[in-house]
């Protein structure tokens, strides 16, 4: 079958699926925040970005049946992302986006269970929880850029709504997730607000849950006759 033959492919392309995919995602990171909003800075954005969904497509090719879903996901992420780069259409740059929050939430999804799972804590599960940390501040970027395009004027600078694309949201989520908050960018309105909290606390628990979790794998050493 197709489909069975192109998820063995990338499971032996991507061997080490966590590693490769935390890669894709500090690259789409640098990137993000380096690039101009002009058409090759978007087209360059978009090249690291279809990396990003391959590793997660592979990350999630343990199963034919996970496999099948992040192709659902994956496919028309790309072909709305492509008709969004043609056309600049409004409708086309909202479906790429539910549609890459969908693979992030699926591959967040198992990355965690995965990582999470009471079994031995190996080198891939650490990457995957590098990875999962990272895909925790993409996946809100993108509902922040949701918000604002169904919400327009939801952020603002200095107290100033102004309008933002992908990329700004990308730094902000960051901010918002390692509680870093510089405070030049802010939210106005409810949702937004109401997304900052919760991602504020996910991204704590996230760490707090981790380290319990890695401290649970070693257990205290014993002293002698104890």
């Amino acid at each position: 079958m197709p489909i069975r033959f192109t998820r063995v492919t990338l499971g032996r392309l991507f061997f080490q699926r966590c590693f490769y995919l935390f890669v894709a995602l500090i690259l789409l990171v640098i990137v993000a925040t380096l690039i101009t909003p002009t058409p090759k800075g978007r087209l360059a954005l978009n090249g690291v970005n279809l990396f990003v969904v391959v590793a997660a497509v592979a990350t999630l090719g343990h199963s034919l049946r996970s496999f099948i879903l992040a192709l659902l996901l994956a496919a028309p992420a790309l072909a709305f992302q492509w008709l969004a780069l043609n056309t600049n259409q409004p409708a086309m740059f909202v479906g790429s986006w539910t549609f890459a929050a969908g693979l992030y939430l699926a591959t967040l999804t198992y990355l965690l269970r995965y990582v999470f799972h009471r079994d031995v804590m190996t080198g891939d599960k650490l990457w995957g929880a590098a990875a999962a940390y990272l895909m925790l501040g993409v996946l809100w970027a993108y509902f922040y850029t949701l918000v604002e395009h169904f919400q327009p004027l939801a952020f603002a600078v200095g107290g100033v709504p102004t309008d933002f694309d992908m990329p700004e949201f990308l730094y902000f989520s960051f901010t918002v997730l390692t509680s870093t908050g510089f405070g030049d960018l802010s939210p106005v309105s409810r949702p937004a607000r109401s997304l900052c909290v919760v991602e504020q606390l996910v991204g704590v628990l996230f760490v707090s849950i981790l380290i319990a979790r890695l401290a649970g794998v070693y257990p205290p050493l014993r002293r002698n006759g104890e």
